[in-house]
């Protein structure tokens, strides 16, 4: 080999070696950290055997009645989701309350015939007309 290429093989293993060496300091001082978290483990793990049997029981009463009003509130909620549902806004859109002034008169409150619906709604199309037949529907004008 020439002299060129083994002054590149030294500066190469050169380099290698300095890099083993960063890699040998860097695990130590991560088995240094990882023997300290350990002993800390130990430590917590050992507090929590040590701890009487009356305060785990304890602790499983405030469970328990922490699940208690867990399903209570879920009831509330539940409840609560009912009632908004039973009470949602009831309004018309534009279209719709042009259609219910056209066919009902001026009141538009009284519940419509469904024959004079299906010819005041015969222009639209049929996408058009499930659109106002569901809103006069929610709104409670037909059945």
């Amino acid at each position: 080999m020439s002299e060129e290429m083994m002054q590149q093989l030294m500066t190469a293993a050169e380099r290698l070696a300095n890099a083993a060496e960063s890699l040998d300091r860097a695990m130590g001082r991560i088995d240094a950290q990882h023997d300290v978290l350990t002993a800390k483990v130990d430590r917590i793990v050992a507090a929590i055997e040590e701890q009487p049997r009356y305060e785990m029981a304890a602790r499983g009463e405030g469970s328990q009645r922490l699940q208690e009003r867990l399903a209570e509130l879920e009831k509330s909620n539940s409840d609560l989701k009912a009632q908004a549902a039973r009470m949602a806004r009831k309004t018309l859109p534009p279209l719709v309350s042009a259609i219910l002034a056209k066919s009902c008169g001026e009141s538009g409150t009284e519940k419509l015939d469904r024959g004079v619906l299906d010819k005041t709604l015969c222009s639209l199309s049929v996408e058009q007309r499930i659109a106002v037949k569901s809103e006069l529907a929610r709104a409670g004008i037909i059945e």
